[in-house]
């Protein structure tokens, strides 16, 4: 991750969204609020599953971990946007910009593999779920999270390492708002055909492991599920699986135009927005899919927020 001793640029200089200065006061204003939210909202799942015990169970300490890695992910590059959008020079350091990119890989990399050991998990409770306690011990959900976040680092450091041993002598201009992969190969003057073949390498084994765990998992709860004799208990079931599917299907969803699709890569400005979505919006929107759809979430809250009150009453009485 070193800077190159041939490399001449010490700097880079993000576009960002937008060049009207009214836009981007407005931009900050939205990204603040949004920023909060995100905070906010995933600390209090995270609270609510390290404080109350009826939430210990393996989804719930994915969906910590999942909100633990939101909140690195939306922080990595939306703290940047908003000083960006209140500075005359929107610059980030070259070491800067090798600390987000590598932030971004690690997060968005170990959020793919968190919704796949989810996906697994709830395949686990739907299919075998006399076993579900047998299969699905502390340990063996300690080891799923620990090799997410392992491969997630791997790739991030290789991803990292391949592009910052890259000599950037200028132009040193992005048309985006972060250091992303594409962007920054646009700016080098080295060969950076190893970079690229190490990209789709390590991505290729992140697509292989995740996409077909999640697609092959529920495909066998939809099979469990149609074989749910009454309408009541299939409607159960599927309500168990309707936040994380609805979290897979907005994150892969997005980051397939991006990093899939190969004309995504040749629409900068579709680009942009597509990566607002995944990286700033859905880590906010994770803690609502999550909590607006699971009746033990809603109910630990609404219990935890009713003691408050009595609590505080009691305390002025």
């Amino acid at each position: 991750m070193a800077n190159n001793n041939s490399s001449k640029v010490t700097e880079f200089i993000l576009l960002g969204l937008t060049e009207n200065w009214e836009l981007q006061v407005i931009f900050f204003v939205l990204f603040l609020i949004i920023y909060i939210i995100t905070v906010l909202g995933n600390l209090v799942i995270i609270l609510l599953i390290r404080v109350h015990s009826q939430l210990h169970t393996p989804m719930y300490f994915f969906l910590c971990h999942l909100s633990f890695s939101d909140t690195c992910y939306s922080s990595s590059v939306t703290l940047n946007m908003l000083v960006s959008f209140l500075s005359v020079k929107k610059s980030i350091s070259y070491l800067g910009c090798a600390a987000q990119f590598c932030a971004i890989f690690t997060f968005g990399t170990n959020e793919c593999l968190l919704l796949a050991v989810m996906a697994y998990d709830r395949f686990t409770a739907i299919r075998h779920p006399l076993l579900y306690t047998a299969m699905m011990t502390k340990k063996i959900c300690t080891l799923l999270v620990a090799s997410s976040y392992t491969g997630a680092g791997i790739n991030a450091l290789v991803e990292t390492t391949s592009v910052f041993s890259l000599s950037f002598c200028g132009p040193n201009v992005m048309n985006h708002f972060l250091c992303d992969f594409h962007p920054l190969l646009q700016l080098s003057c080295s060969d950076i055909s190893l970079a690229k073949v190490l990209n789709s390498f390590v991505s290729g084994i992140i697509v292989a492991i995740t996409i077909p765990t999640v697609l092959i998992s529920y495909l066998y709860i939809l099979l469990a599920i149609l074989k749910i004799p009454s309408t009541q208990g299939r409607r159960k079931a599927f309500s168990t699986c309707g936040a994380h599917l609805t979290a897979v299907a907005l994150f892969y969803g997005t980051t397939t135009f991006v990093y899939v699709l190969p004309n995504s890569r040749d629409t900068l400005e579709q680009n942009k927005v597509f990566s607002v979505f995944y990286i700033i919006v859905i880590p906010m929107l994770n803690p609502f899919i999550y909590s607006l759809r699971n009746r033990e979430v809603k109910g630990t809250l609404r219990r935890t927020i009713d003691q408050r009150r009595i609590t505080s009453g009691s305390y002025f009485i």
